[in-house]
């Protein structure tokens, strides 16, 4: 989801910045030009930045929530690490699953007499 805002922001930008002269629409609002929607996403950044000193809660919250997240990743990839270091794993016996037992199984070769009989030509 987040990937879908970020997407939509950038295209919005790139719109803005194409060089069309659309003029005012029906409501009389001016088209903005390139400088000045770069201007706006500047100044919109900016604010967003300065959320830590309006609301110090939602910053602490943040930190706290990236720092679980960091947490959580480096103990991930520790795992991962060791599953894929782990080179005296051997399979499990100890599960019983539905297979045949060895017992029944036949030999890779079987050496039986074979009659055959061919029919008679007329």
């Amino acid at each position: 989801m987040g990937f879908l805002i970020r997407m939509a922001f950038w295209f919005s930008l790139v719109l803005l910045a194409l060089p069309l002269n659309v003029g005012s629409d029906e409501a009389g609002h001016q088209s903005v030009g390139p400088i000045q929607a770069l201007f706006a996403a500047r100044e919109a950044v900016g604010d967003i930045a300065g959320i830590c000193e309006r609301k110090p809660d939602v910053c602490e919250t943040g930190k706290s929530a990236m720092h679980t997240i960091t947490a959580r990743a480096r103990e991930t990839a520790k795992i991962a690490a060791a599953m894929l270091d782990d080179k005296t794993a051997e399979p499990d016996t100890a599960t019983t699953t539905g297979s045949v037992p060895v017992a029944v199984v036949l030999p890779a070769k079987v050496d039986l007499p074979v009659k055959v009989d061919l029919p008679a030509k007329n």
